[in-house]
């Protein structure tokens, strides 16, 4: 087994480290082991082992066709009578959370 010396020196958000950190002490692993495994697996894929997407953006209605509008409105209805709602201070919370 190779000596580990080589140190990694990041930067993160602190709400994200100690959310972190509380899943990685729940699993009993520490954050060294994980970044371990992640760059095992960057050399086993040679690629970085999860998709790297950006987020998809709504539209505006001008940027919409008649169509896409009908179709959007159409799974919102469907959504309401299939029971898939959500209370709007949930809603809001969220979009509040992903703005800040």
């Amino acid at each position: 087994m190779a000596n580990k010396t080589a140190n990694v020196l990041a930067r993160v958000e602190p709400e994200t480290k100690r959310e972190a950190e509380e899943v990685m002490q729940k699993l009993g692993i520490s954050a060294s082991t994980v970044i371990n495994l992640l760059y095992n697996q960057i050399i086993l894929t040679k690629s970085i082992p999860f998709p790297l997407t950006l987020p998809r953006e709504p539209k505006a209605r001008d940027e919409m066709t008649d169509e896409e509008f009908s179709a959007m409105l159409q799974k919102g209805m469907d959504d309401v009578q299939a029971g898939r709602t959500r209370p709007a201070k949930e809603v809001f919370a969220d979009l509040r959370r992903e703005l800040s």
